[in-house]
């Protein structure tokens, strides 16, 4: 887990590399798309954890 947490942020790092002019979309639609299924899980284990749905 600490690995995928490392990687994760030298991820975010390097889209705001100076050297970099133009926006490199692909890695920025991954993160984001990363970033949305981690919260619906946990939106879906808070769900189940207090028996809302």
């Amino acid at each position: 887990m600490r690995r995928f947490a490392m990687k994760a942020l030298f991820t975010i790092l390097n889209l705001n590399r100076e050297e970099r002019t133009r926006i490199d979309w692909d890695r920025t639609a991954i993160v984001a798309s990363t970033a949305v299924t981690l919260g619906l899980v946990a939106l879906y284990i808070y769900g189940k954890a207090t028996s809302c749905w």
